[in-house]
């Protein structure tokens, strides 16, 4: 099937997902790769962007190194489901929010600055919508947000580490929250970036460099819309693993072709007995449920599998407000 993508969309889309240049003018360094110049690469990466084929060019943190973040469902009555999942989607602490084939109809993703934060959002959505909500926070990631190769299911080397919690500074936060919706297309996003943020570019680029060396930062690069790119049947599958044996089961499955995250949560007990999720993304049900089956055999557990049917919202998670600065405060070099 011939590409719908240019071969210059095609590099920036599944080249440069991760390994971004954390440089003054990255763009630039971009191009001298591919084989395009500066002005070529934004005027492409602003073209997917139109297209929804990009959300933004920027940081994902990692899991539980930096605020609050859990996994939640409710069982929305299928009369109220839009009314229900729009109040969900209203919240600026939701940046992922499905409905997915289960009694549990709604699931979404929640993001504070902490725990409190993160639990009086849930509360909200609770009150708002009459709903109870589960969550289902991370306990283990063993492939989580390494990219989604487009050509290939080729995997990166799993490897579980522990994360503990780190909490930022004031000037972290400021730059976090600078940095949350992505870089600006601009040939130096990093100076822009510190327009917002009370920062040189120096001092910025300094920082980020540093997040991604201790490992705050999972990958910076290009992140991708899958539904967008044709990879519309999305799969949660879930096992109840017995708790000795989850690590090695979900070791297993993380490296097995066709699973682009994996990960183990929190059981919400007596509603919810999951605790091993793995996304299979394909671009058709024929296509993923050969995989969900073999995922079962080697795990040697009964699959529950929860097609997606509809994104209510998807977005970068936003852990810090970003508060306004004056004038004097916003410096860049010059």
């Amino acid at each position: 099937m011939d590409s719908p993508y240019t071969p210059l969309e095609f590099a920036l889309l599944n080249g440069w997902q991760r390994d971004f240049p954390i440089t003054a003018q990255p763009f630039e360094q971009i191009g001298e790769r591919v084989g395009a110049d500066e002005t070529a690469i934004l005027a492409t990466l602003k073209r997917l962007q139109a297209r929804g084929a990009i959300s933004r060019v920027g940081a994902v943190f990692a899991p539980r190194r930096v605020g609050a973040s859990t996994l939640a469902a409710l069982a929305a009555p299928a009369e109220k489901l839009e009314q229900i999942a729009a109040q969900v989607s209203a919240r600026p602490e939701v940046n992922h929010n499905y409905q997915r084939e289960n009694r549990y109809n709604l699931w979404f993703v929640a993001t504070a600055a902490d725990q409190a934060t993160l639990a009086a959002a849930l509360a909200a959505i609770e009150r708002e919508t009459g709903c109870a909500v589960i969550s289902l926070p991370l306990e283990q990631e063993y492939h989580i947000d390494l990219g989604f190769d487009l050509k290939s299911s080729h995997k990166h080397s799993v490897e579980i580490q522990n994360t503990p919690v780190r909490e930022p500074d004031a000037a972290e936060k400021q730059l976090i929250a600078a940095l949350q919706p992505g870089l600006e297309l601009v040939a130096r996003p990093f100076a822009r970036l510190g327009e917002r943020a009370g920062m040189s570019e120096g001092e910025v680029l300094t920082r980020i460099g540093g997040w991604l060396e201790e490992g705050l930062i999972k990958r910076f690069g290009v992140i991708v819309r899958h539904h967008e790119l044709g990879y519309r049947a999305n799969a949660m599958v879930v096992f109840d693993a017995p708790d000795a044996d989850v690590d090695r089961i979900g070791r297993h499955l993380a490296a097995q072709p066709g699973v682009t995250l994996c990960y183990r949560r929190s059981r919400s007990l007596p509603y919810w007995r999951y605790n091993l999720y793995c996304m299979v993304h394909g671009r058709s049900r024929e296509e993923v449920q050969p995989v969900i089956e073999h995922l079962s055999r080697l795990a040697g557990l009964p699959a529950q599998a929860l097609f997606s049917t509809r994104r209510f919202k998807q977005c970068g998670a936003r852990y810090f407000a970003e508060v306004p600065l004056s004038r004097e405060k916003g410096l860049v070099d010059a």
